[in-house]
């Protein structure tokens, strides 16, 4: 995939009847990076009218597109934010390594990142996130019939593992003393998975529980182990930009306050669980 700001870039139009709730999605491409400024309630944006979101698509439950709509997880929680500034959501997809860079964001084609991304010190150098809005586990996903019931058993067995480019998870296992077959995104993970390409695949825990409701990959995989490593999942905006910052995390404060959180979690996560719901800002 081409990584360069300039590439065709994939734009999708999510809008809401009711807030965060219905998602409706055109896609087309674009090279139009312009577009002049504005301000809605105080906050500065890079196109009139308009939230645009940077995202990586699939990462299911978080963002993808179900049904030809663009639709996830933070999809929704991103929607409260640009309904409190009386505009819609415009949804650009974009290689995920640009995340860590805020290439996107510096560049003016973006107002914020929504990607499932987890806060680390080394990110907060060049983007601002928001407060954290999920606590996320890696989980060890392999074939039923592998016999591997954990990661120590991947490296003891000499079983090869996947993970996904530019994440977290991807670090993780490095750290480990791992090395990763590396693949571009959650789809490509599962497809080699599947295909054989690797026995085991460590990847966020949500990602394995939205592909786990599927009845095929709920037969053929298991979990064989979670691992907390104290990840917590944020937004980002440019460096600097203090007030669509306080915009976001407003629009979170709200959504726990109000029980909106609570009901867009059980849509997109699963059962509602108060201390992965609620974390503590970092």
């Amino acid at each position: 995939m081409n990584t360069h700001p300039g590439r065709r870039t994939r734009v999708l139009v999510a809008t809401t009847a009711t807030a965060g709730m219905v998602l409706l999605a055109a896609c087309t491409s674009t090279d139009d990076g312009g577009g002049g400024a504005t301000t809605a309630g105080g906050v500065e944006l890079v196109k009139a009218g308009q939230l645009t979101t940077c995202t990586h698509l699939p990462y299911p439950p978080f963002q993808s597109e179900i049904d030809g709509k663009v639709q996830g997880f933070d999809v929704a929680l991103i929607d409260l934010v640009a309904d409190d500034l009386g505009v819609k959501q415009q949804i650009l997809d974009t290689p995920f390594e640009n995340f860590k860079t805020g290439a996107f964001l510096n560049s003016g084609e973006c107002d914020l990142a929504a990607a499932g991304m987890t806060i680390t010190d080394e990110r907060k150098k060049n983007v601002d996130f928001s407060d954290p809005y999920f606590n996320a586990t890696q989980a060890v996903l392999v074939a039923k019939d592998s016999g591997v019931g954990s990661l120590a058993d991947v490296k003891s067995e000499n079983v090869k593992l996947g993970a996904q480019a530019q994440t977290t998870g991807e670090d993780y296992v490095k750290g480990e003393g791992f090395d990763p077959v590396s693949f571009e995104s959650s789809d490509a993970v599962l497809n080699g998975l599947r295909t054989g390409q690797v026995k085991a695949v460590v990847i966020d825990y949500p990602v394995v529980q939205g592909w786990l409701k599927d009845k095929a990959n709920a037969d053929a995989f298991t979990v064989a182990e979670q691992i907390d490593t104290g990840e917590q999942y944020g937004f980002t905006v440019k460096k600097g930009n203090k007030a669509l910052q306080d915009a976001v995390n407003k629009a979170l404060a709200d959504a726990k306050a109000d029980g909106t959180y609570k009901k867009l979690y059980e849509q997109w996560i699963g059962p509602y669980d108060e201390s992965a719901a609620s974390p503590a800002a970092s």
